[in-house]
């Protein structure tokens, strides 16, 4: 933050945040004629490309940095603005929107009937030039390009054995990204169909990401997916065979995953040497777009987008030649399956297109072979699908036995390209030992891990570790096991407190402060369980829009029996950044009184998620139930022991429901729940935590595979002191927790993942006041 702020890349999560909000209001949405966001190029491109016409001034446009000449504003880029069209009526009407998100919007421009582009800078006019000019390609420019014959060779020197195996799935292109993949927030919306990694070891990778519609108010079966293609080591000895193969290759992936080729298009990523005016240079991307665009021919699934980055040279060192196809599809959700085998005896068979001799795929068997596996899959046939692609057979089948920990038994022979290459547009498909279908059967499901040929076989763990330990050293998910206990708590609550005033539909209170990323899943969650729900903006641009917002939300908590602090991020993307301004805004005198007003007049209830449930403990609300000063020997919520984010689903088991936000639970029943944090280590004294034990407040662990409380980082995250994952305060009205339960509601998400997702604190939370 002290050294990089003026990087013209590094956004600004918390400011993007709030522009989503606005935007996925209708009242706005339907105001904007026309929209762009200031990237490359900045005011000149995010608003030079929105009309013919326009006016600029420059001395409205808001600037980060003082000191800045007319230039530089026309051109900085910003990665959180947006720049907006709307009729001269509308314009009061988007200011006053914005503002109730704590936005700042300026009228900086006017389109005009004339089509020049003008701009304004303290008096004077420094840009003025003609649409016309603008919009023709500049001058005409010509280059000769020569493309040369490629020669394909193998990729893979690996022979059929044991040592190849251990090798083939340690290469940094096929070995295990879990330690990368956990650092990404893949839940928040509670709309993932697929989790990055699925089976209930949560080791198989998915090879699409697949994930509901952001719809308000209601739910949605349909889904967007998302896969890529590329092969750098095919595009460097044949950018067109390998240009070809990352289109096939990432459509093979949707279909795979549940998509459809007739409803999947492409972007492109192109990144390619300093062509340095030599037509064989030149001839690389020239090879590469007609590979592309012969697929995309072949196939009829077309590029709508892209990026082009002619600029991978650094003095001597040049990149190969790159062409990266994204393809984006939409599904609904029922139809999605995950790529880890399911079921010991289940039969996986073989699709293949075939290829000509010189090495391009034959494309009315690659359209075949994509139908035929369409097919099984709409028709509930195909259990799981792996396309297949770098590491052909031997990546695909080590993948999908790692997720659930079964094996596999070879029972066909299998040349040593199609084990460790492979053929783009193949597929590898689990069915059930008694489906009938056609295909080349190469061999059965085992539940004995290992993976078995007649020669040799390989334990699946052995296998498994060659694949993990490749990254550990740069992307850890291993910690040095603690000598900590973490014995099972058990309090079962036989008397249920109630509210002294029952309301037949309980108002809830969500603050929204700085970096808050939950609160339309919690919204859903509470109005599906019968609550009117009231989402309050903290405006704090001034002092006086903060003392209107502490009215405000005084006002509404003194009028609801439900808040709830959400979780989030700032302050150099740390979950303690919300958890301090959360607590900072309770802590004022106002708040303050409207919250014991709540708790010790009106019997209502708190619920503090993740960064919310940080600033409780902040406050002594947890675990004390009042306002207090936290000695040395109060509980906290501290950095995972392995130093970095964590995002995956845990097991958690209930310890307690004493709290009426578990009143319909049972001491050891067990969830599964999605985790996003990077400080939710808990820790207190063993003086205090016993006494949380005893008093019941120790409300749900982290539990391993088979239901025990753990130390073990693979289930407990954050190596939480007694694998403690919520507490709540001695009466229970108050409940703080690090798992993300408002993100499990919807049907037909995480469907790779095992567990039961029925977790009832938002209707027990409404139920306590019926």
């Amino acid at each position: 933050l002290s050294t990089c702020g003026a990087e013209v890349q590094k956004g600004n999560a918390p400011e993007e945040r709030k522009i989503a909000r606005l935007f996925r209001n209708p009242e706005v949405t339907t105001l904007i004629k026309r929209c762009n966001d200031f990237g490359a190029g900045g005011v000149s491109v995010a608003i030079g490309e929105l009309a013919d016409g326009l006016i600029i001034d420059l001395d409205s446009v808001p600037t980060k940095y003082d000191g800045l000449d007319g230039t530089e504003i026309a051109i900085s880029e910003s990665q959180e603005r947006m720049a907006i069209v709307v009729t001269k009526e509308n314009a009061d009407k988007i200011i006053q929107e914005a503002d109730k998100e704590n936005l700042s919007a300026t009228l900086v421009a006017v389109v005009t009937e004339e089509p020049r582009l003008t701009m304004h800078w303290k008096g004077n006019t420094i840009v003025d030039l003609s649409r016309e000019f603008l919009n023709s390609n500049g001058a005409v420019k010509h280059t000769n390009i020569h493309v040369t014959q490629p020669e394909l060779t193998a990729i893979s020197q690996h022979n059929n054995s044991k040592e190849s195996w251990l090798s083939h799935v340690s290469d940094l292109n096929i070995c295990s990204q879990k330690g990368l993949t956990e650092r990404f927030d893949s839940t928040i919306g509670g709309g993932t169909v697929l989790a990055p990694l699925g089976g209930k070891k949560q080791l198989t990778p998915i090879q699409a990401m697949v994930a509901k519609l952001p719809v308000l108010n209601a739910d949605t079966s349909t889904c967007s997916l998302m896969s890529w293609g590329y092969n750098p080591f095919l595009s460097e000895q044949s950018p067109f065979h390998g240009a070809m193969s990352a289109v096939i290759e990432s459509i093979a992936k949707i279909i795979a995953t549940g998509g459809t080729r007739s409803q999947c298009w492409l972007s492109f990523q192109e990144f390619f040497e300093d062509p340095k005016n030599d037509p064989i240079r030149w001839g690389k991307p020239f090879s590469a777009l007609l590979g592309a665009f012969k697929a995309q021919l072949e196939l009829g699934c077309g590029a709508i987008g892209g990026k082009d980055s002619m600029s991978g040279s650094f003095e001597d060192i040049d990149v190969p030649p790159t062409l990266i196809s994204f393809a984006v599809s939409a599904s609904d959700s029922v139809n999605i399956i995950s790529p880890e085998f399911k079921d010991a005896g289940d039969k996986v068979i073989l699709l293949s297109p075939d290829y000509d001799e010189n090495g391009v795929p034959v494309f009315e068997s690659v359209r075949n072979v994509f139908d035929t596996v369409e097919k099984l899959i709409k028709d509930g046939i195909a259990k799981s699908a792996w396309a297949v692609g770098y590491g052909g057979i031997a990546e695909a089948i080590a993948k999908m036995c790692f997720g659930n920990g079964l094996g596999f038994d070879f029972k066909c022979s299998l040349t040593d390209k199609d084990l460790f290459e492979g053929t783009y547009g193949s597929f590898v498909i689990a069915v059930d030992k008694d489906a009938d279908i056609d295909g080349k059967i190469i061999g059965n499901v085992s539940e004995n891990a290992a993976i078995k040929f007649d020669e040799f076989s390989i334990n699946i763990k052995e296998l498994q570790s060659a694949w993990e330990n490749k990254l550990e050293p740069i992307f850890p998910t291993k910690i040095d096991k603690t000598t900590s206990a973490a014995n099972a708590i058990n309090f079962s609550n036989s008397k249920q407190i109630s509210p002294s005033i029952k309301v037949a539909k309980p108002r809830v209170v969500i603050p929204i402060v700085t970096g808050t990323n939950s609160e339309y899943d919690l919204s859903r969650e509470f109005e599906n369980a019968g609550a009117n729900v009231e989402v309050f903006v903290m405006r704090d641009r001034n002092v006086a829009e903060m003392q209107e917002s502490i009215n405000g939300l005084e006002s509404i908590i003194r009028s609801s029996q439900i808040m709830v602090l959400p979780s989030g991020f700032a302050g150099g993307e740390k979950s303690e950044g919300s958890g301090m301004f959360l607590a900072s805004l309770l802590s004022n005198a106002k708040i303050k009184d409207a919250v014991l007003d709540l708790l010790n007049n009106r019997d209502g209830l708190i619920l503090g998620i993740n960064s919310g449930f940080n600033a409780l403990l902040k406050l002594g609300l947890l675990p004390y139930g009042e306002y207090r000063e936290v000695g040395q020997s109060g509980a906290t919520l501290t950095s995972n022991v392995i130093s970095r984010y964590q995002s995956k689903l845990v097991n958690t088991r209930i310890a307690s429901n004493k709290s009426p936000w578990l009143y319909s639970a049972n001491v050891g029943d067990i969830h599964t729940l999605p985790i996003s944090h990077d400080e939710g280590r808990f820790i207190a004294s063993d003086e205090l935590i016993g006494e949380l034990a005893k008093n019941g407040q120790i409300a749900a662990q982290y539990v391993d595979f088979n239901g025990d409380p753990t130390m073990d980082i693979r289930f407990n995250p954050s190596t939480s002191a007694c694998a403690i994952e919520a507490i709540s305060s001695p009466d229970g009205r108050i409940l703080g927790k690090m798992a993300h339960n408002e993100r499990i509601g919807s049907d037909n998400i995480y469907k790779n993942i095992t567990g039961n997702f029925d977790h009832n604190i938002f209707k027990d939370g409404v139920n306590y006041f019926l």
